[in-house]
């Protein structure tokens, strides 16, 4: 039992050699959903604090993802976030495209599907209250109605 500890801390000392890669890509406000939509600043401040972390270039790391295997699996989860849904690539998207994210993003806000439960627990600032969800909802829906009408989708 001694030998298997010892080398389960020795395989867990040498995992911390494998960072994973913090540097944030490039964002460009011209691209960003916020600044595109002129998003009022209540509903910006929701938005940055419940949603960026994870879906756009403007994520801030936490201590634990110094950490490993941690940090691989925040990892993990901040490319599929982003992969998803991007805030700071959103205007890259085409019309039909960022309505669609749209409807979805409301819809996960809606079905309590977003923020995930375990970003929450780490992140209690981010967790939604029911009128913060109804706000989100409505916004995002709002705007995706006016790309539909805008682009006669």
């Amino acid at each position: 039992m001694k030998k298997v500890l010892i080398v389960l801390l020795v395989a867990f000392i040498m995992i911390q050699f494998f960072q994973i890669d913090k540097v944030n890509p490039a964002t460009n406000d011209g691209m960003d959903f916020i600044k595109i939509k002129n998003t009022p600043e209540p509903i910006a401040n929701i938005i940055r604090n419940s949603c960026y972390d994870c879906h756009s270039n403007e994520t801030k790391y936490p201590a634990y993802s110094y950490t490993q295997p941690a940090g691989w699996l925040l990892k993990n989860h901040i490319d599929e976030g982003r992969l998803e849904l991007n805030f700071s690539t959103f205007a890259t998207y085409d019309a039909k495209r960022q309505a669609h994210k749209l409807e979805e993003a409301a819809e996960q806000v809606e079905q309590k599907k977003m923020p995930l439960e375990s970003y929450t627990l780490g992140h209690p600032d981010a967790k939604l209250t029911d009128e913060q969800r109804k706000q989100l909802v409505n916004y995002f829906r709002m705007i995706q109605k006016q790309i539909q009408q805008a682009n006669a989708l």
